[in-house]
C-alpha cells in the first residue's frame, strides 16, 4: 500500500512531510520503498529461478473509494491478481522491536462492519414525558442490550467486538425538550464469517427494544474488509525464513488483532500470508495513525530481504520437478 493519512505531521526530521496536513502516519512509504528494493534485488539476481513475479503497488488502503470500493478490491477488478499462485505482504509494526516478525498462522486481521442507527420516537415538552415517546430513553435501553451481544449471544470461543463510537440526541439549549430522534454508530469486529453474520443479526435485534418501547428504528450496515487469513504453508514458509534469516529470535509472539487490513481481498483470490516487521524507532510513543508516528528504518533491510527470500522459495517450490 502507498497512501497517506490526513494527519498533520508533528515529527521535526529531515523528512517530515512536506504537504501540510497529511503524512505517512502508518508506515505506507516504508512499504513502497521496501517492495522498490524487492524488485531491484530479484530483478538483478542473476540466478533467480524461473518464473513469474508481480509486485503490487496498491492506493487507496485507508478508505473507501466513491463506490465502497478499496483499493485491493481495484486492483482485483482490474486484474492484478489474474493467474497469481500466492500473495506475499508485510506491515510495519511501531510498537514491535525492531526486525522481529510476528505472522500466526490462520486469522491475521479482523471482519470489519460499520453500523448507523437512528431510533425513532416522538418529541414532547420534558415536562411532559408521558405525552411523548423519548429516543434517548429508548437509547439507553438499545445500548445495554447492545453491550450485552458479546457477553449472552456470541459464542464465548470466538472473538469478537461490538463497539459504540458515537451517540448523539436533542440540540444545545434544548433542556427541557425530549426530541424525535436519537442517533448511535459504531463498529464490529469478527475473524469467522459465521461469527460476522451473527453480530449484524444480533445489531439488528438489539435495535429492535425500542420497538418493544412504542418507538422504531432504522438501521444500516456497512461492510467493510473481511478477514485476513494466514494459509498455514505460507505462513510455516515465511516463519521458516526468519529463522534461516535471521536466526530463532526473529519470531515474536503476541496476540492477533482486531484491526482490519484490505490486503485480506487478495487472501481470497489466492493462498498468502501477511507478516509484521517490528519497527519501533525510540521510547516515544509513536503509535500508527497519529502525529509523532516514525519508524526505525533499519528495518527495512529485514523487510525487503524476506520478501525477496519468501519469493524466491516460492518459486523454487513452484518449479516443474524433473
Amino acid at each position: 500500500d502507498m497512501d497517506a493519512l490526513p494527519i498533520l505531521e508533528a515529527n521535526e526530521v529531515s523528512y517530515t512531510s512536506v504537504n501540510p496536513g497529511v503524512m505517512h502516519a502508518c508506515g505506507h512509504d516504508s512499504h513502497t520503498a521496501i517492495l522498490l528494493a524487492v524488485a531491484k534485488i530479484l530483478t538483478e539476481m542473476p540466478d533467480r529461478p524461473a518464473g513469474e513475479l508481480r509486485f503490487l503497488f496498491q492506493p487507496c488502503e485507508e478508505t473507501n473509494d466513491a463506490e465502497g470500493k478499496s483499493g485491493a478490491q481495484r486492483m482485483i477488478d482490474d486484474g492484478a491478481l489474474e493467474g497469481v499462485d500466492r500473495v506475499i505482504a508485510l506491515h510495519v509494526d511501531s510498537d514491535l522491536p525492531t526486525g522481529r516478525l510476528f505472522t500466526p498462522s490462520g486469522y491475521m486481521t479482523a471482519n470489519v462492519d460499520n453500523f448507523f442507527a437512528t431510533i425513532i420516537g416522538q418529541g414532547a415538552h420534558g415536562a411532559h414525558p408521558d405525552q411523548g415517546i423519548d429516543p434517548i430513553y429508548l437509547l439507553g435501553q438499545v445500548i445495554n442490550a447492545l453491550q450485552g451481544i458479546r457477553a449472552r449471544r456470541i459464542d464465548p470461543s470466538r472473538p469478537a467486538v461490538v463497539t459504540i463510537g458515537t451517540v448523539r440526541a436533542g440540540l444545545a439549549g434544548g433542556e427541557n425538550v425530549i426530541p424525535n430522534e436519537a442517533t448511535l454508530s459504531g463498529t464490529l469486529r469478527s475473524y469467522d464469517d459465521e461469527t460476522r453474520e451473527k453480530l449484524i443479526v444480533e445489531v439488528e435485534r438489539a435495535l429492535s427494544v425500542s420497538k418493544a418501547l412504542g418507538g422504531d428504528f432504522k438501521l444500516e450496515v456497512v461492510r467493510g474488509c473481511p478477514s485476513t487469513y494466514n494459509d498455514p504453508l505460507v505462513t510455516e514458509l515465511i516463519r521458516s525464513t526468519a529463522v534461516d534469516l535471521f536466526g530463532e529470535s526473529a519470531l515474536i509472539e503476541r496476540e492477533r488483532s482486531l484491526g482490519g487490513e484490505d490486503f485480506s481481498y487478495m487472501t481470497r483470490e489466492a493462498p498468502g500470508a501477511m507478516f509484521l516487521l517490528g519497527a519501533k524507532k525510540d521510547a516515544v510513543k509513536r503509535a500508527h495513525h497519529n502525529p509523532l508516528f516514525d519508524i526505525d528504518e533499519s528495518a527495512m533491510p529485514v523487510g525487503a530481504a524476506m520478501l525477496a527470500e519468501v519469493a524466491t522459495r516460492l518459486l523454487v517450490s513452484a518449479a516443474p520437478k524433473r
